[in-house]
């Protein structure tokens, strides 16, 4: 029987309205890979891949195992908060590393997307496109989407971005502390999404410092 593979894609805003906040989201990420990377599990049935944007996106860890990571590379800001480059990318990325994966005779299940933003898009003409063919219902790699808004990020959009679950950090918690819950939840899904044989993605529906949304599916 093929060997099962669940891959994990985070998509973090590094706008310049992050800037205050990276610190704490590159400590969250770190703390991430310090849990699942040394579990051999999770490092056999998972790859992960982070993805940052603004004005532009780039993959700034191309997708592996998570043992294979020796360093994260940190979130920088930049100005700008182009949605529909990160979807447009994620997009590419996906299609790219499913099939490398099934070339290497792997059974690849459908992705995840932790998606992460403080702000409103930049591009707000554009990025539905790129979002739709993303989730594309046609396309067997459409990823399932977990969508996190912190700061200034509007509900509405968080929620429409969000096909699987999303959420919208709560008044009073601070950036830092929902940052946190963020990875977080994101370590606790790629764990429990592991602990059984059928590699079912597995998010908390209470996350600390988060509200859940309505999913908007327009």
């Amino acid at each position: 029987m093929p060997e099962q593979i669940l891959p994990f894609y985070v998509v973090c805003d590094q706008s310049y309205s992050m800037a205050d906040h990276l610190d704490a989201l590159n400590d969250g990420l770190a703390q991430l890979h310090a849990a699942v990377g040394t579990d051999p599990v999770v490092a056999d049935k998972t790859r992960f891949c982070l993805i940052g944007f603004a004005g532009i996106a780039e993959v700034l860890q191309p997708l592996c195992s998570p043992s294979d990571v020796v360093r994260l590379v940190g979130l920088a800001s930049q100005a700008g908060t182009n949605f529909g480059e990160a979807f447009t990318l994620l997009r590419e990325a996906i299609s790219e590393d499913v099939a490398r994966l099934k070339a290497d005779a792997y059974q690849v299940y459908r992705p995840a997307v932790f998606f992460l933003s403080d702000g409103h898009p930049t591009d707000p003409a554009a990025w539905p496109a790129a979002y739709e063919r993303l989730t594309d219902p046609e396309w067997r790699a459409r990823p399932n989407i977990i969508a996190f808004g912190i700061g200034d990020a509007d509900a509405a959009t968080i929620g429409r971005i969000g096909t699987f679950q999303a959420f919208m950090s709560r008044g009073g918690v601070s950036p830092a502390a929902a940052l946190h819950g963020f990875a977080r939840a994101l370590t606790t899904s790629v764990v429990h999404s592991v602990s059984d044989s059928d590699l079912l993605l597995r998010v908390p529906t209470h996350v600390a410092g988060f509200t859940a949304l309505r999913i908007d599916r327009l």
